[in-house]
């Protein structure tokens, strides 16, 4: 069952809002922790950041603190009840690690997705076989990485792209990310096989940059990178840059316009559809 709305992107919405409310009202956040017998601000800075599953309880006194009237009230707890989900659907994402959790929330309330990656076929397009070699290898640097459960969990996230509302996805790849290295051939095979079929799905864009191309002015980001929008447009656009160890969130305006300016030049330098198709057939005979 996919959710109607992101959760991590409700928690920050909501964080917003609340934040502007507490503004708005001229408020610290030691007056308002005091008013409502709150220990410490740890607990109103993280809802405000968006960095925990808010309880509705908390957001109700909050608004009564804020005096906000209906419908505003009604709309904001509408925001926290989704921040705060605890759907079936979570719940079978329960084994994730905290990375992947997070992509599975961003994805399973996107409108749209796109993918740019430099160097690896992007998570949402790996085949189970492929998507094992490229998780073990983070056994090197992790040796408590559980690789059996990260690969039911990005099996899990697959869904997303073939359920009946799926978000348009564009996967932007360097070619590089289409070298085979040291996959064995048949897991290689599979795994371009894999992507003209994907490619062939309505709401899937699939496009190469060839080597020795550049986008405009010659960026070439070498970080991977993802860009989310969202139904509803009051919800923050949202850019998860990958990083080795972690990944950063970025959704001001500022910073997403600016990985969207950085996609819409790698789109422009990138084969088309079809030319990238054929040069994944190409790949596949070789």
């Amino acid at each position: 069952m996919p959710l109607p709305t992101s959760p991590v992107i409700r928690r920050a919405r909501l964080g917003a809002e609340l934040r502007q409310l507490r503004r708005r009202e001229a408020l610290t956040l030691e007056q308002v922790c005091d008013r409502l017998g709150w220990a410490s601000t740890s607990k109103l800075s993280r809802i405000e950041l968006g960095q925990s599953r808010p309880d509705l309880a908390d957001v109700l006194d909050l608004l009564d603190v804020y005096e906000v009237p209906p419908p505003q009230r009604d709309a904001l707890i509408v925001i926290a009840r989704d921040a705060a989900t605890s759907r079936g659907w979570w719940k079978a994402l329960g084994e994730m690690g905290e990375r992947q959790r997070t992509y599975a929330e961003l994805e399973a309330g996107a409108a749209s997705i796109v993918d740019w990656q430099p160097a690896v076929v992007p998570g949402l397009l790996q085949t189970p076989a492929y998507a094992r070699l490229r998780i073990a290898v983070g056994r090197l640097l992790d040796p408590a990485l559980d690789v059996d459960a990260d690969v039911r969990a990005r099996a899990l996230r697959h869904e997303v792209l073939r359920r009946a509302d799926p978000p348009r996805y564009t996967a932007l790849l360097a070619e590089a990310a289409c070298d085979a290295g040291d996959t064995p051939p048949q897991v290689w095979r599979e795994q371009l096989r894999h992507l003209v079929d994907l490619a062939g799905l309505p709401h899937v864009t699939i496009r190469l940059l060839p080597r020795g191309v550049a986008a405009r002015g010659g960026a070439q980001p070498l970080t991977p990178y993802s860009c989310y929008s969202f139904p509803d447009p009051a919800d923050p656009r949202t850019v998860m840059l990958e990083a080795l160890t972690t990944d950063v969130r970025l959704a001001t305006a500022v910073d997403v316009d600016r990985y969207e300016r950085l996609t819409g030049w790698l789109l422009e330098a990138a084969l088309g559809p079809e030319e990238t198709v054929a040069a994944l057939n190409r790949l596949a005979v070789d």
